[in-house]
């Protein structure tokens, strides 16, 4: 119960306040190391380079699971203490409210028949270009950026806490922070975030299964096309470059029975319907629902069992 009041908690305080402030936010900590190590991982020798970032990938994430792990053990002495430090750090790695603070700031732009600032304030939260979307192609990023980031913004950490608590939490989302600042595929990046991508990969790839299935529960229960839902899933998923984001964007494209689009790269779904605000508040509804799916039907047990083997030792 201790550790699921913990988790409980830090759900409350996220839809409460939302991100932290950027100067006590841990995973910007994180960001600020990578930052400071990512020009020196350059090297003439692509061998060397993918031993740099291999090391420091290895390194930065053995280092942070030590450092939380360790810090939560000296406060043990205090139950309150422990508890405020793991709440804070659990909150930490996962972000439900601002998810949706920045899609809403794309659809008030819209709404404002203001399509220029739509497609800065998309530019945010997608990695493509954005300078020439239309309205429609504005939106799929959007549902794009939502079914993507319940796995690795939500429910992978949560996913991570329930097999090993605050600790395995924090180190997911220092993995996930690597990929996302050097796991690209460009020159600069392509040996130095090798493994930081690779890693991303193995790590969501349970969770990106499970997200797409507690998805489809989700839109049954909301009343949505669940079977169009599977049924572009099993057809779609592996139309994306990522191994993992292809299932719950999948999901939410048939669900919604609309085709979302990466132009140039990807298309999920069919155009049953044309995409409107109206998607973008479904997606959002399958977002919240499916996590709350997730946490009661896995994080939970995974907590519950977890403690049973415990006390079992």
């Amino acid at each position: 119960m201790y550790e699921i009041l913990i988790l409980v908690s830090a759900l409350i305080l996220d839809i409460a306040l939302g991100e932290y402030r950027v100067r006590m936010h841990p995973t910007v900590w994180v960001g600020k190391i990578i930052h400071y190590f990512k020009p020196r991982l350059r090297y003439r020798s692509i061998r060397i380079e993918y031993l740099n970032g291999c090391t420091f990938a290895s390194s930065l994430i053995v280092s942070s699971f030590i450092a939380v792990y360790y810090i939560l053990a000296l406060v043990s002495f205090n139950e309150v203490l422990l508890f405020i430090i793991s709440v804070f750090v659990l909150k930490s790695t996962f972000a439900i409210r601002s998810m949706e603070w920045h899609a809403r700031s794309v659809i008030d732009a819209l709404l404002s028949d203001n399509i220029i600032e739509a497609r800065r304030r998309v530019s945010m939260i997608v990695g493509r270009d954005t300078s020439e979307l239309d309205e429609e192609h504005i939106l799929s990023a959007v549902i794009e950026s939502i079914g993507e980031s319940t796995v690795d913004g939500i429910n992978s950490p949560l996913f991570y806490y329930g097999v090993y608590g605050v600790p395995l939490a924090f180190t997911y989302r220092v993995i996930n922070t690597l990929d996302s600042m050097l796991g690209y595929r460009d020159t600069y990046h392509r040996y130095i975030g090798y493994c930081s991508a690779r890693l991303d990969t193995v790590f969501n790839y349970i969770p990106a299964r499970l997200t797409a299935l507690s998805m489809v529960l989700a839109s049954m229960l909301l009343g949505l096309d669940w079977r169009n839902g599977v049924r572009v899933m099993l057809r779609d998923r592996h139309n994306t470059p990522s191994k993992n984001s292809g299932y719950p964007m999948s999901v939410l494209a048939g669900a919604l029975r609309i085709r979302l689009e990466k132009i140039g790269y990807y298309t999920l779904g069919d155009p049953y319907e044309r995409i409107d605000v109206k998607h973008y508040i479904y997606a959002l509804r399958i977002m919240k629902l499916s996590m709350l799916i997730f946490v009661s039907a896995l994080v939970i047990p995974l907590l519950i069992t977890r403690n049973i083997l415990l006390l079992q030792m």
